[in-house]
């Protein structure tokens, strides 16, 4: 779950980012340097993100702060579920990613799992809603909502991807060690809820 101390970092940066695109006096936007320094200073401290990292994360924001988000698809095959394995830290995940440019939350869930598994799939429907914040992920710098849908193969076969390494199907109870930065036990224990009771409503935080 997220700490206070990451929820004041999160929010300093904010405030410094909304401060520097909009502010027209050199003095207040020296100040907004120095509070996005003091967030970079306390995330740096607390969470395994080097300071190089985490500069160049927030380097690379401009303009009003909004939440990233980050889609996941949820597919299943007699009984169980879909996981890929993750080339970044050897573990497994949910096949999915940053939200795109360009496309539906929806076709970002589908081009995702082909591109990482091979698998042509459609969805069927939204699942879940996630603040990434209320659920036991490891401390990001990111503020990040998590939407994932659920979607079914119709053509395709497994193959590698430049980010994952292998892709399987796993029942709720013989799970492969989990990315846990992407996605968690509980997120997991959640998608087979929905196997088990298709009229289960969409959960949102």
């Amino acid at each position: 779950m997220s700490e206070k101390w990451l929820d004041w970092a999160k929010e300093l940066q904010s405030i410094a980012q909304a401060g520097l695109t909009y502010t027209k006096d050199p003095y207040d936007y020296e100040r907004y340097v120095e509070l996005r320094k003091l967030s970079t200073e306390i995330m740096n401290t607390y969470t395994e993100y080097d300071m190089n990292m985490i500069e160049n994360l927030f380097a690379n924001e401009t303009g009003y702060q909004t939440p990233k988000v980050d889609i996941r698809a949820a597919v299943f095959q007699h009984g169980e579920l879909l996981l890929v394995q993750e080339k970044a830290d050897g573990k497994w995940s949910l096949p999915g990613g940053w939200g795109d440019v360009g496309y539906t939350p929806a076709e970002v869930a589908v081009k995702e799992v082909y591109e990482e598994t091979g698998y042509i799939v459609k969805v069927v429907r939204l699942l879940a809603v996630l603040d990434k914040s209320k659920h036991p992920h490891p401390a990001s710098p990111y503020h990040t909502y998590k939407i994932i849908f659920q979607c079914e193969i119709v053509g395709g076969s497994p193959s590698e991807s430049i980010e994952t390494s292998a892709s399987g199907f796993f029942n709720r109870i013989n799970l492969p060690p989990l990315s846990t930065g992407r996605t968690t036990t509980s997120q997991i224990a959640l998608l087979f809820d929905y196997l088990n009771d298709p009229s289960k409503p969409v959960i949102y935080d």
